[in-house]
């Protein structure tokens, strides 16, 4: 999967796999809600794609941030696994970074999974715990990407909360989509990420 280059001349790893998301926006796509916003970044992008665009976060501080980026997303301080949107009422549900803040990823999945109209997809790139010689290998690509384009681009550090210790592996993150979302694609991706493409029936 490709990435893209720098935002306004800002580049770091999540900034480098939002083609990732874009990629997957559907024909006629309406509605789109980016999960865990942070500085609000992935929902501008998908601004100049879908008309109807909501980035959500649980820290209110950074939707400040977020605010500047974009007057047309319409900004929401909340927790997605309670706050009171309608099933199934986004044709594009995106999460960067975000999965790992949400406890139990399959339920973070089915609720994602709600929000997502049909013929919607939902599309997740994450971070998870190395657990496999495989999961090293892919590692050492990825460190070496992430030097050239940070010597290329720069790094920008984003605003938001961090939270860098994974409680589960790539290898249950896999099983997890396997089960709660039959038919999605997943697939490793280098720079300590993976990515999940599902659409829904």
């Amino acid at each position: 999967m490709s990435g893209r280059g720098p935002i306004d001349g800002r580049w770091n790893h999540n900034i480098h796999y939002h083609r990732v998301v874009l990629d997957a926006v559907p024909d006629g796509a309406r509605t789109a809600l980016d999960v865990g916003t942070g500085d609000g970044l992935l929902a501008a992008d998908l601004a100049t794609v879908v008309g109807s665009v909501t980035g959500i976060d649980a820290d209110a501080e950074v939707l400040t941030s977020a605010r500047r980026e974009s007057s047309s997303v319409t900004w929401v301080h909340g927790d997605v696994m309670t706050h009171p949107f309608a099933p199934e009422s986004f044709d594009v549900v995106a999460s960067v970074a975000t999965l790992h803040h949400l406890g139990d990823p399959a339920t973070a999945l089915r609720r994602l999974a709600g929000l997502t109209a049909p013929g919607g997809v939902m599309v997740v790139v994450g971070l998870a715990r190395t657990s496999t010689l495989g999961d090293v290998a892919i590692h050492l690509v990825g460190q070496l990407q992430h030097r050239i384009l940070s010597a290329r681009h720069g790094f920008w550090e984003h605003t938001a909360p961090k939270i860098w210790r994974q409680s589960h592996t790539y290898r249950e993150m896999r099983t997890a989509a396997e089960e709660m979302l039959p038919g999605s694609r997943w697939r490793r991706l280098p720079m300590w990420r993976y990515a999940i493409v599902w659409r829904k029936p």
